[in-house]
């Protein structure tokens, strides 16, 4: 059954595109992990808001320096919690506790229903939401006095293609990306309720009443020629920019993309030894006074 969240996305449908990510993407986040991490009490509670496939959670376990953790995984996706509680558990062992919550991240009531926590992460989920600045008071709220709130918001737009693919015009990523860009915008501004935040991660925070606000960046670099999973993440990646592109590309375009995800012609992207992963991940982290 499709299951679809304010941004009217079916997350469950994109699974196996976040279990690749996050598989690509383990390694050069397990510092970021590590680093949140760092200062907190023994036997922390530790909240994954917007968990998705859980692979924040997964380094937050095998990263942890002592027995007796507890991990509260979040999401509205029914599929995606039980995958996520599945593959945090198995790499928790008997180092943590993983319970799951099925909650929308937008409830205003969520620190009712949670325990306060000494680390609250939300990766890439508060500007799919209606109102982001009540989002992240909302976040702020599950943490305990002096716990930290990290995001994971913004970056710089990942690339992963030479840029003459040897068929239609060249540029073709560039153009996907400002097409995804129109419609992330279109989309966002048909969310019910949708309100307006026209400042940086940083003011949100500050506004959200965290204090020490700071952040840092996440280099995730996968060279040519690469992986069989980073051919299969991009082919994934292309497919789903086209498909929201859809009429903000020109016929020309629509064409080579068309030609380039289609396995039985000679462009095809899973067939190249020049396919990349150049991107960067920021973290936005504040405490609660």
């Amino acid at each position: 059954m499709a299951v679809h969240t304010h941004d009217d996305i079916d997350w469950a449908e994109r699974l196996r595109s976040l279990r690749m990510a996050e598989a690509l993407d383990a390694e050069p986040t397990r510092a970021a992990a590590h680093r949140l991490l760092e200062g907190l009490p023994d036997r922390p509670t530790i909240l994954d808001v917007g968990c998705g496939a859980g692979g924040m959670s997964v380094l937050f376990a095998e990263e942890l320096a002592s027995a007796g953790a507890r991990i509260v995984l979040v999401d509205a996706t029914e599929p995606l919690l039980v995958e996520a509680h599945r593959v945090v558990t198995a790499a928790a062992g008997d180092k943590a506790v993983v319970e799951t919550v099925h909650a929308d991240v937008a409830d205003g009531g969520l620190p009712e229903k949670l325990p306060p926590a000494d680390l609250v992460w939300a990766s890439r989920v508060v500007h799919h939401l209606p109102d982001q600045q009540a989002a992240l008071h909302t976040l702020a709220r599950l943490a305990r006095p002096g716990g930290l709130v990290a995001i994971s918001e913004g970056g710089l737009d990942f690339n992963c293609l030479p840029w003459d693919l040897g068929i239609g015009r060249p540029g073709i990523e560039g153009r996907l990306l400002a097409a995804r860009g129109e419609w992330f915008a279109e989309m966002r501004a048909g969310i019910p309720g949708v309100v307006p935040m026209p400042y940086g991660w940083n003011t949100a925070l500050r506004q959200a009443g965290l204090d020490d606000v700071d952040s840092f960046g996440v280099l995730i670099h996968h060279p040519a020629p690469g992986s069989e999973l980073l051919r299969e993440f991009v082919v994934e990646r292309v497919r789903w920019f086209a498909d929201v592109a859809g009429d903000r590309l020109t016929q020309d375009d629509r064409e080579t993309a068309a030609a380039v995800l289609d396995p039985a012609n000679p462009a095809f992207l899973g067939a190249r030894q020049d396919l990349f992963l150049l991107g960067v991940k920021t973290v936005h982290c504040g405490r609660r006074s």
